[in-house]
Protein backbone atom coordinates (compact mmCIF):
# COMPACT_ATOMS: atom_id res chain seq x y z
CA UNK A 1 0.00 0.00 0.00
CA UNK A 2 1.41 3.23 -0.74
CA UNK A 3 0.75 6.17 1.81
CA UNK A 4 1.45 9.77 1.23
CA UNK A 5 1.34 12.43 3.36
CA UNK A 6 1.45 16.38 1.75
CA UNK A 7 4.30 15.77 -0.27
CA UNK A 8 6.46 13.59 2.63
CA UNK A 9 8.35 10.46 1.21
CA UNK A 10 6.19 7.49 0.53
CA UNK A 11 6.80 4.73 3.14
CA UNK A 12 5.88 1.84 1.03
CA UNK A 13 7.57 -0.17 -2.25
CA UNK A 14 6.95 1.86 -5.19
CA UNK A 15 4.02 0.40 -7.27
CA UNK A 16 6.52 -0.53 -10.21
CA UNK A 17 9.22 -2.03 -8.67
CA UNK A 18 8.71 -5.75 -9.17
CA UNK A 19 10.34 -8.39 -6.18
CA UNK A 20 12.78 -10.16 -7.12
CA UNK A 21 13.47 -9.29 -10.79
CA UNK A 22 17.08 -9.74 -11.61
CA UNK A 23 17.24 -11.41 -8.80
CA UNK A 24 17.41 -15.05 -10.51
CA UNK A 25 20.93 -14.59 -12.34
CA UNK A 26 23.59 -17.00 -11.47
CA UNK A 27 26.03 -15.57 -9.43
CA UNK A 28 29.44 -16.40 -11.32
CA UNK A 29 31.51 -16.08 -7.96
CA UNK A 30 30.16 -19.61 -7.30
CA UNK A 31 32.25 -20.73 -9.80
CA UNK A 32 35.44 -19.75 -8.06
CA UNK A 33 34.08 -21.25 -4.00
CA UNK A 34 33.31 -24.78 -6.63
CA UNK A 35 37.23 -24.45 -7.81
CA UNK A 36 38.97 -24.35 -4.14
CA UNK A 37 36.03 -26.71 -2.71
CA UNK A 38 37.31 -29.25 -5.88
CA UNK A 39 40.93 -28.28 -4.92
CA UNK A 40 40.73 -29.02 -1.42
CA UNK A 41 38.71 -32.39 -2.58
CA UNK A 42 41.75 -32.48 -4.89
CA UNK A 43 44.90 -32.63 -2.48
CA UNK A 44 43.34 -34.63 -0.20
CA UNK A 45 42.89 -37.56 -2.41
CA UNK A 46 45.31 -38.05 -4.82
CA UNK A 47 48.04 -36.71 -2.17
CA UNK A 48 46.22 -38.07 1.01
CA UNK A 49 49.40 -37.40 3.12
CA UNK A 50 49.47 -35.06 4.52
CA UNK A 51 46.37 -32.97 2.89
CA UNK A 52 43.96 -35.69 4.46
CA UNK A 53 45.68 -35.52 7.89
CA UNK A 54 45.89 -31.71 8.57
CA UNK A 55 42.03 -32.15 7.65
CA UNK A 56 41.42 -34.56 9.84
CA UNK A 57 43.40 -32.53 12.30
CA UNK A 58 42.20 -29.04 12.27
CA UNK A 59 38.45 -30.50 11.68
CA UNK A 60 37.42 -29.68 14.97
CA UNK A 61 39.18 -26.20 15.19
CA UNK A 62 36.81 -25.47 12.00
CA UNK A 63 33.81 -25.91 14.31
CA UNK A 64 35.44 -23.34 17.34
CA UNK A 65 36.17 -20.97 14.54
CA UNK A 66 32.17 -21.10 13.33
CA UNK A 67 31.13 -21.06 16.50
CA UNK A 68 33.09 -18.21 17.74
CA UNK A 69 32.69 -16.12 14.76
CA UNK A 70 28.96 -17.04 14.55
CA UNK A 71 28.21 -16.18 18.41
CA UNK A 72 30.74 -13.37 18.43
CA UNK A 73 28.76 -11.66 15.23
CA UNK A 74 25.15 -11.77 16.72
CA UNK A 75 26.06 -10.60 20.17
CA UNK A 76 27.43 -7.57 17.59
CA UNK A 77 24.47 -6.93 15.81
CA UNK A 78 22.95 -6.30 19.06
CA UNK A 79 25.34 -4.27 20.90
CA UNK A 80 26.50 -2.32 17.91
CA UNK A 81 22.56 -1.64 17.27
CA UNK A 82 22.47 -0.21 21.15
CA UNK A 83 25.43 1.88 20.53
CA UNK A 84 24.96 2.94 17.27
CA UNK A 85 21.39 4.52 18.71
CA UNK A 86 23.17 5.53 21.47
CA UNK A 87 25.65 7.76 19.14
CA UNK A 88 21.94 9.40 17.96
CA UNK A 89 21.16 9.74 21.17
CA UNK A 90 20.25 13.48 22.28
CA UNK A 91 21.15 13.18 25.49
CA UNK A 92 24.08 14.36 26.12
CA UNK A 93 25.15 11.18 29.05
CA UNK A 94 24.01 8.82 26.37
CA UNK A 95 25.53 10.56 23.16
CA UNK A 96 28.96 10.62 25.27
CA UNK A 97 29.40 7.45 26.50
CA UNK A 98 28.44 5.93 23.62
CA UNK A 99 31.23 8.05 22.08
CA UNK A 100 33.84 7.46 23.77
CA UNK A 101 33.32 3.76 23.18
CA UNK A 102 33.34 3.76 20.09
CA UNK A 103 36.44 6.33 19.55
CA UNK A 104 38.47 4.46 22.49
CA UNK A 105 37.70 0.87 21.34
CA UNK A 106 38.34 1.36 17.46
CA UNK A 107 42.16 2.93 18.83
CA UNK A 108 43.12 -0.44 20.34
CA UNK A 109 44.01 -3.12 17.99
CA UNK A 110 41.61 -6.29 18.19
CA UNK A 111 45.16 -8.46 19.32
CA UNK A 112 45.69 -6.28 22.51
CA UNK A 113 41.80 -6.25 23.45
CA UNK A 114 41.89 -9.71 23.36
CA UNK A 115 45.14 -10.38 25.42
CA UNK A 116 43.53 -8.00 27.95
CA UNK A 117 40.10 -10.26 28.19
CA UNK A 118 42.09 -13.30 28.43
CA UNK A 119 44.75 -12.30 30.60
CA UNK A 120 43.93 -8.86 32.32
CA UNK A 121 40.73 -8.84 33.23
CA UNK A 122 40.81 -12.41 35.06
CA UNK A 123 43.33 -10.38 37.30
CA UNK A 124 40.58 -7.59 37.93
CA UNK A 125 37.96 -9.89 38.89
CA UNK A 126 40.52 -11.72 41.84
CA UNK A 127 41.18 -8.94 42.79
CA UNK A 128 37.77 -7.51 43.50
CA UNK A 129 37.47 -10.74 44.87
CA UNK A 130 40.29 -10.36 47.44
CA UNK A 131 39.04 -6.74 48.07
CA UNK A 132 35.39 -8.06 49.35
CA UNK A 133 35.90 -11.56 50.23
CA UNK A 134 33.93 -13.36 47.59
CA UNK A 135 35.61 -17.02 47.28
CA UNK A 136 33.93 -17.46 43.80
CA UNK A 137 35.61 -14.16 42.40
CA UNK A 138 38.83 -14.83 44.24
CA UNK A 139 39.24 -18.29 42.24
CA UNK A 140 38.27 -16.63 38.94
CA UNK A 141 39.64 -18.21 35.79
CA UNK A 142 39.09 -17.37 32.40
CA UNK A 143 37.21 -19.65 29.72
CA UNK A 144 39.16 -19.04 26.41
CA UNK A 145 36.36 -19.42 23.95
CA UNK A 146 34.20 -17.02 26.43
CA UNK A 147 36.83 -14.23 26.44
CA UNK A 148 37.81 -14.88 22.75
CA UNK A 149 33.97 -13.82 21.91
CA UNK A 150 33.70 -11.05 24.64
CA UNK A 151 36.74 -9.62 23.02
CA UNK A 152 35.67 -9.80 19.75
CA UNK A 153 32.59 -8.39 20.46
CA UNK A 154 33.95 -5.60 21.86
CA UNK A 155 36.18 -4.88 19.20
CA UNK A 156 33.67 -4.87 16.01
CA UNK A 157 30.23 -3.70 18.37
CA UNK A 158 32.45 -0.33 18.24
CA UNK A 159 32.32 -0.87 14.00
CA UNK A 160 28.93 -2.37 13.72
CA UNK A 161 27.73 0.78 15.59
CA UNK A 162 29.01 3.32 13.13
CA UNK A 163 27.68 1.45 10.38
CA UNK A 164 24.26 1.63 11.74
CA UNK A 165 24.70 5.23 12.66
CA UNK A 166 25.40 6.11 8.89
CA UNK A 167 22.66 3.69 7.63
CA UNK A 168 19.75 5.57 10.13
CA UNK A 169 21.20 8.73 9.08
CA UNK A 170 21.38 8.02 5.64
CA UNK A 171 16.74 7.84 5.58
CA UNK A 172 15.65 10.90 4.95
CA UNK A 173 14.26 12.68 7.47
CA UNK A 174 10.81 13.34 5.75
CA UNK A 175 10.01 9.64 6.48
CA UNK A 176 10.50 10.25 10.38
CA UNK A 177 8.17 13.04 10.11
CA UNK A 178 5.69 10.96 7.65
CA UNK A 179 5.34 8.53 9.99
CA UNK A 180 5.19 10.57 12.95
CA UNK A 181 2.40 12.78 11.03
CA UNK A 182 0.37 8.72 11.23
CA UNK A 183 0.39 9.15 14.52
CA UNK A 184 3.43 7.02 15.27
CA UNK A 185 5.83 7.38 18.38
CA UNK A 186 9.47 8.05 17.93
CA UNK A 187 9.88 4.40 18.79
CA UNK A 188 7.80 2.84 16.63
CA UNK A 189 8.37 5.06 13.62
CA UNK A 190 12.02 3.61 14.59
CA UNK A 191 11.26 0.41 14.90
CA UNK A 192 8.70 0.15 11.74
CA UNK A 193 9.90 2.46 9.69
CA UNK A 194 13.32 4.13 9.84
CA UNK A 195 15.52 0.52 10.86
CA UNK A 196 13.99 -1.85 8.23
CA UNK A 197 14.94 1.00 5.58
CA UNK A 198 18.30 1.47 6.57
CA UNK A 199 18.86 -2.04 6.86
CA UNK A 200 18.84 -2.76 3.66
CA UNK A 201 20.81 -0.16 3.21
CA UNK A 202 24.10 -1.32 5.52
CA UNK A 203 23.69 -4.92 4.35
CA UNK A 204 26.77 -4.86 2.13
CA UNK A 205 29.04 -3.19 4.69
CA UNK A 206 27.53 -5.64 7.33
CA UNK A 207 28.51 -8.59 5.40
CA UNK A 208 31.92 -7.72 5.36
CA UNK A 209 32.14 -6.76 9.19
CA UNK A 210 31.25 -10.56 9.36
CA UNK A 211 33.87 -12.02 6.49
CA UNK A 212 36.63 -9.52 8.41
CA UNK A 213 35.48 -11.20 11.59
CA UNK A 214 35.64 -14.76 10.09
CA UNK A 215 39.22 -13.78 9.31
CA UNK A 216 40.26 -12.02 12.52
CA UNK A 217 38.99 -15.01 14.33
CA UNK A 218 42.27 -16.79 14.01
CA UNK A 219 43.83 -13.93 16.54
CA UNK A 220 42.14 -15.99 18.86
CA UNK A 221 44.60 -18.70 18.81
CA UNK A 222 46.98 -16.59 20.93
CA UNK A 223 44.36 -16.27 23.56
CA UNK A 224 44.48 -20.25 24.11
CA UNK A 225 41.77 -21.48 21.78
CA UNK A 226 42.07 -24.30 19.56
CA UNK A 227 40.85 -22.66 16.61
CA UNK A 228 41.75 -23.70 13.22
CA UNK A 229 44.91 -21.53 12.82
CA UNK A 230 46.04 -22.94 16.53
CA UNK A 231 44.63 -26.57 15.16
CA UNK A 232 47.07 -25.89 12.38
CA UNK A 233 50.12 -24.42 14.52
CA UNK A 234 50.01 -27.39 16.26
CA UNK A 235 49.83 -30.05 13.23
CA UNK A 236 53.11 -27.89 11.91
CA UNK A 237 54.97 -28.24 15.49
CA UNK A 238 54.55 -31.98 15.59
CA UNK A 239 55.03 -32.78 11.97
CA UNK A 240 57.55 -30.38 10.69
CA UNK A 241 55.85 -29.69 7.69
CA UNK A 242 54.92 -25.89 7.06
CA UNK A 243 54.31 -25.52 3.70
CA UNK A 244 51.43 -27.90 3.46
CA UNK A 245 49.83 -27.54 6.75
CA UNK A 246 49.17 -23.72 5.71
CA UNK A 247 48.41 -24.10 2.11
CA UNK A 248 45.40 -26.54 3.41
CA UNK A 249 44.18 -23.79 6.55
CA UNK A 250 44.79 -20.82 3.98
CA UNK A 251 42.51 -23.10 1.80
CA UNK A 252 40.10 -23.88 4.68
CA UNK A 253 39.92 -20.01 5.43
CA UNK A 254 39.22 -19.35 1.55
CA UNK A 255 36.23 -21.85 1.42
CA UNK A 256 34.86 -20.39 4.10
CA UNK A 257 35.16 -16.38 3.65
CA UNK A 258 34.33 -17.12 -0.16
CA UNK A 259 30.98 -18.90 0.68
CA UNK A 260 29.69 -16.31 3.32
CA UNK A 261 30.36 -13.82 0.83
CA UNK A 262 28.17 -15.15 -1.95
CA UNK A 263 25.35 -15.88 1.06
CA UNK A 264 25.87 -11.73 1.58
CA UNK A 265 25.09 -11.51 -1.79
CA UNK A 266 21.98 -13.39 -2.33
CA UNK A 267 20.69 -11.79 0.82
CA UNK A 268 21.23 -8.16 -0.26
CA UNK A 269 20.14 -9.33 -4.12
CA UNK A 270 16.87 -10.67 -2.34
CA UNK A 271 16.02 -7.26 -0.02
CA UNK A 272 17.51 -4.98 -2.58
CA UNK A 273 14.33 -2.21 -3.48
CA UNK A 274 14.93 -1.29 -7.42
CA UNK A 275 14.98 2.00 -7.98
Amino acid sequence: MEMQTDGMVSLSRPADVKPGENNNRFDKWWILVFFVIFLIAYLSITKSDPYWRIILFVRDGIWVSLTTTVVSFFLVLVVGLIIGLGRLSKNIVINGISTIYVEVIRGIPLLVQLLFWYFAFPSVIQSIGNLINFEPMKNYLANPVGMAILGLTFCYAAYMAEIYRAGIQSIPKGQMEAARSLGMSHIEAMRYVILPQAVRIILPPVGNEFISLLKDSSLVSVVAVADITRRGREFMAANFIPIETWVMIALIYLTMTLFSARIVTFIEHKTRLER
